[in-house]
């Protein structure tokens, strides 16, 4: 059994991948917890949304329609690869489900056939849905499935589970289809590559300092990102309203003055622009 992770957590999780997330509204507080519980939580459901357009689809996400209130996911993911976060709690995206689906899941063995609806999902299982059509007709970039990748591993990385707690949304409820031309095996294969293969999210060798000239205005390169992915694990991502990315901006430097400050550094020294005294201590 696992207590769900706090909103904070969750989204620092999704960034320290690599994910690009933009925060919808008061997401945090956005739920139907009203209507039942919100854990134990036991994996992730991967979805399509049936419709077309980032901007519709997250709206539709987040506010529901005639028949099913929102939200009905945790994150949108588009197509683009970014993560559109529209609730957090119980939403309304995985509906009953098979109970020995729900077994397997929890004992991260091979999946049973989904033969019944005896079993709410909407409390065990946090939710993306992904922008596809659906109809079997609409690529799926590899940019969108990198990124669906990374927000389950994220989830399974936060809570310790194996690539077995992430299952499709067909694996889990009679009759849907989704998410359509997903081989669901390959997708957790990825998974598992990811989680083996992804260093420890603080890193056990820091990187070289590259020098102050490799920030600033104008400024784009892989230190950037790099610092800006550590200042979230170490908690000083709060300026960020997308996330880290290669290219310097006003954000990454209201976050390194906000972890030089933490020093008790005042003046130019809490300036926000690296040196090697604030790379040194942002990795130690």
């Amino acid at each position: 059994m696992a207590a769900p992770l706090t909103a904070d957590t969750f989204l620092n999780s999704l960034r320290s991948e690599g994910i690009s997330v933009t925060e919808v509204g008061d997401w945090r507080h956005h739920n139907r917890n009203q209507k039942g519980a919100w854990g134990s939580v036991h994996g992730v459901v991967i979805h399509h949304t049936a419709t077309s357009g980032t901007g519709t689809s997250v709206q539709i996400c987040r506010d529901g329609y005639d028949g099913l209130p929102g939200p009905l996911c945790h994150g949108v993911i588009d197509r683009d690869g970014g993560v559109h976060l529209v609730g957090y709690g119980r939403t309304n995206h995985a509906g009953a489900g098979d109970g020995d689906v729900l077994a397997a899941v929890i004992a991260e063995r091979a999946l049973p056939p989904a033969d019944q609806a005896n079993t709410d999902g909407n409390s065990r299982f946090y939710g993306f849905e992904c922008v596809n059509t659906g109809t079997g007709g609409e690529s799926w970039p590899g940019v969108q499935v990198e990124a669906m990748v990374r927000a389950a591993a994220a989830v399974c990385r936060a809570h310790g589970w194996t690539e077995r707690s992430v299952i499709g949304h067909k694996e889990w409820q009679p009759g849907k289809p989704d998410p359509r031309g997903i081989d669901m095996n390959e997708f957790r294969a990825r998974v598992a590559a990811r989680l083996g293969g992804r260093p420890a999210p603080q890193p056990s060798t820091p990187p070289s300092f590259p020098g102050r000239d490799a920030f600033g205005p104008g400024k784009s390169n892989s230190s950037i990102l790099a610092l800006g992915q550590q200042l979230v694990r170490r908690g000083f991502g709060a300026a960020y309203k997308v996330g880290p990315s290669p290219s310097w901006g006003e954000a990454d430097r209201q976050n390194v003055a906000s972890f030089q400050r933490a020093q008790g550094w005042t003046g130019q020294d809490a300036d926000g622009l690296p040196g090697p005294e604030t790379w040194r201590r942002l990795w130690s």
